[in-house]
């Protein structure tokens, strides 16, 4: 018997807009109606079968005081950064970048024609990391954890669910998970108390605890305490599960560059167009 549920506090749906060359995609958080879910600042969800939606793909573009993390269900983009890093994202993998004080990464398609679908989430760096070293993480779908139970699969990218810890590295406090349910099996688990957290339902539709179902395209906020329960629906459903520590500090938002104020933000921009950061990658 669970003691407490978390709650669903506001549902949002994506809107549809483009990025990089002009990829066309769905952003759920940095949309107006969720600016920021803290330590979330962006939630993107890309998909599609026409070439012409994604074959510009994202070129060499600066970022500075937050991390990335892009997860792919299906099709493969190559990403090459400014810390000499390179890897080849395909169905099911994961790449973790932290920018810290500054990298310069595209990510361009390896293929031309198929679908392309996965999703990037920008974390928020607290103000000690924000110019750390840049890191990356290239993490192939087999090295994902999976915990398979009766009806419910479970991808870890990061966190821990029933003993089994995904392979990320996070650089503050956060799980990320990938839930599949079928039609009517329950999933629970127990999140930290004070972390934020959200359901985003990808593939039919979710019950978040007694009451709320989400159907696909649509992200659950949830409140800050108990354990999460989710149900498949009629159909079944597959949704990400994600939750972070809340850094609770000052955000200046400019562009690319995400700092704790605007002085701050400014000075990205000087370096950037003084050369500080690490020359662009080329493709």
């Amino acid at each position: 018997m669970i003691d407490k549920k978390r709650q669903v506090l506001q549902t949002i749906e994506g809107l549809m807009t483009s990025d990089g060359g002009g990829v066309n995609l769905k952003r759920i958080i940095g949309s107006p109606q969720l600016d920021t879910l803290d330590p979330f600042l962006l939630l993107d969800e890309f998909r599609s079968e026409n070439p012409d939606d994604y074959l510009a793909g994202f070129p060499p573009h600066p970022h500075r005081g937050f991390e990335t993390v892009t997860y792919m269900l299906q099709g493969s983009f190559r990403h090459k950064d400014s810390a000499g890093n390179e890897g080849l994202l395909t169905s099911g993998s994961v790449q973790w970048m932290t920018a810290g004080r500054g990298v310069i990464h595209s990510e361009m398609p390896e293929q031309e024609d198929g679908l392309v679908w996965g999703f990037q989430l920008w974390v928020n760096l607290p103000k000690k990391l924000k110019m750390t070293e840049p890191d990356y993480q290239d993490i192939p779908s087999e090295n994902i954890a999976e915990v398979n139970e009766e009806g419910v699969t479970v991808r870890i990218v990061t966190g821990i669910y029933n003993g089994t810890t995904g392979p990320a590295s996070a650089k503050t406090g956060m799980s990320y998970m990938d839930v599949h349910l079928e039609s009517n099996t329950v999933f629970n688990h127990d999140l930290v108390d004070g972390w934020n957290s959200f359901v985003y339902v990808f593939e039919g539709s979710v019950k978040v605890g007694d009451e709320n179902e989400i159907f696909v395209g649509n992200l659950a906020v949830l409140d800050t305490e108990g354990e999460v329960q989710l149900s498949g629906g009629h159909e079944g459903g597959r949704c990400l599960l994600v939750a972070g520590e809340p850094l609770n500090e000052p955000i200046a938002r400019g562009g690319p560059f995400v700092m704790n104020t605007r002085g701050e933000v400014l000075q990205a921009f000087e370096d950037y167009q003084n050369g500080v950061f690490d020359k662009t990658i080329s493709r």
